[in-house]
Parts: C-alpha cells; structure tokens; sequence
C-alpha cells in the first residue's frame, strides 16, 4: 500500500492534517505549549476576537453536566488592539494554520475586525461566528435567520482575501438553509457545531447554576447531534465542511468525517487530556492504514445510507 497522506488542501490553504483545535479552547495557542509542539496539528484557532475588551459573564460560568458543560464565558478577550500589538507577534513562527474566531454584538464590530485582520500575514483564515446577539434585531443570533446570516457574511466577502469559514449555530430548525445562505453569500466553509442551549438548576437554591442563567453545551452530550447537522450540511453546500461537538476520541473525528466533514475541532475534549488532538491524528492515521486508504478525501463523506 502506498504511504498515507494526511494532508488536506482546502480554500487555498495546505493542512498538514485534519485536526484542529476550536476557538475557545486553546487560547491563543501559547497555552498548550507546555504539553506539545503545536506545530503537529492540521491548524488552531485563536479565541474569539472583538473591537473592544470584553470581561464577559459573571461567575459562575462554568459547570460539568452528565457528559458534558455548560459554559457561559462571554467571549471575554482583550480586545483588537491588544490582539494586534501582543497576540499576532507570537502567530507568525507557530508552525501551521492559524484561524482568528471574529465576534461582535454589531456588523459593524464584525467589519472592524475582518478589516483589520485582513493586514496580518500571520492570520492564514477568519472563523466567522455568527452564533453571536445581533443587538440590533433584538439580540437574536446573526446565525439564526439565513437573511442575517447572509447578509453579514456579504458585507465581510469584499473586505479580506483570507478564506472566510462561518461558524454556525444548532440552535435552528434547518442548519442546511443557513449553510447555503452563507455559502451564496460567499463564504469559503463552514464549521459546526457551536454550543446548544442549556441550563442547570441548584434543587435546593432553586437558581440557575450559572450567573448567566443559560450556557452553551459542549461534550460527548452533543455529538450526536453534531454529526447529524454535519451530515445535513455537507448533503446541502459544496464548499468544505469542518465538525466538531463532543470529540473525545479517533472514533469520534472520524464519524464527524465519514458524515461529511473535511477537517475537525476538538474543544472541550482537551480540558481532559492536553494531548488529544494529538491521539486523534494518530487513530484517523492508523485508521486509514486498517481500511486501505491512502488520502484523507477517501475518508470524508464517505458515509454509505
């Protein structure tokens, strides 16, 4: 058998493999650093990135649910100009892809952004996540309505050449149309899923368990979700998808990629084991190996129903 190729070529940029870490879970990646080279992963994106410093959520904002949490962080982050004088420096010598997650409560936060991460040559890609309030329509996610959704990633096409990947939200009735939307609108790819809605209640206080009230779910709880809006997405676009939601393992990516997807995220996977992007290169690797294939396009969508 010939040797395995792990790489994929998508949206005019070379991954060295189909692992990636999602926004929110690793920094800016300075964090894992002290665990591995971060240059062995397919790529890595930066935490969310907004005009102004955000605090974000009073505490508490975290807590473990039945295979999974809830978080309800707030995008806290210090802000643009701190991100473009401290952060992009230590981008440029990382050894891979690195994707900055762009949020924002305005479109014009979104612009803001967009325009001025389009300057760094250390930003190989922008993550687009629409699961943000759009206050000016009430607070209602931009990725809830496939007009809002459309409509945002319209204005940020003309204002960069860097490949644009929309991070949709599950909390809609048909993520197929939203895909197609942002694809027609210009969007290079698309990743999902973002955090389901949930919440906990103390029993005893009767009080919500976080400040915030509601969080996002993330971990082996929603998986199976993940992978079935996957499926729906990658049936509905033509442009490359990128899964995650719940990835705890090799077994786990590759469902996401056998359903459709082109790249993975893993997440809230790493709060456990630092290493997992890592253990996950390697089983999709031995994987390939056991089935005979020698390139990762062979695995994706492969899924026979």
């Amino acid at each position: 058998m010939s040797e395995i190729n792990m790489q994929q070529t998508l949206f005019g940029l070379t991954f060295k493999n189909p692992v990636l870490t999602a926004s929110g879970t690793f920094g800016n990646g300075e964090v894992y650093t002290d665990f591995y080279d971060v240059s062995l992963l397919g790529g890595f994106l930066t935490k969310a990135v907004t005009p102004e410093a955000r605090l974000g959520n009073p505490a508490p904002r975290i807590i473990e649910t039945p295979s999974g949490m809830l978080n309800a962080i707030g995008l806290q982050n210090e802000g643009l100009d701190y991100f473009l004088a401290n952060i992009i420096p230590g981008l440029a010598d990382t050894g891979t892809i690195v994707i900055v997650n762009v949020a924002g409560r305005t479109a014009d936060d979104y612009v803001k952004v967009t325009t001025a991460l389009d300057k760094e040559d250390a930003v190989d890609a922008l993550e687009i996540n629409i699961s943000c309030p759009n206050v000016k329509e009430g607070g209602m996610s931009f990725g809830c309505s496939s007009l809002s959704a459309s409509a945002l990633v319209a204005e940020l096409r003309p204002l960069t050449k860097k490949p644009l990947i929309v991070k949709l939200t599950p909390n809609v009735s048909d993520i197929g149309e939203i895909a197609r939307s942002v694809e027609d609108a210009g969007a290079d790819a698309v990743s999902l899923i973002n955090t389901l809605t949930g919440m906990v209640i103390d029993i005893d206080k009767r009080k919500p368990m976080l400040a915030n009230v509601t969080g996002g779910l993330s971990g082996p709880a929603v998986r199976p979700v993940a992978v079935r809006m996957v499926y729906e997405t990658a049936k509905a676009v033509s442009i490359p998808v990128i899964g995650m939601g719940g990835i705890f393992s090799a077994r786990d990516a590759l469902e996401f990629m056998i359903a459709g997807a082109s790249l993975v995220q893993v997440g809230c996977g790493m709060f456990v084991k630092p290493k997992l992007p890592l253990e996950v290169i390697d089983g999709i690797e031995k994987y390939l190996a056991r089935h005979e294939m020698s390139t990762i396009g062979e695995l994706t969508g492969s899924i026979s129903v």
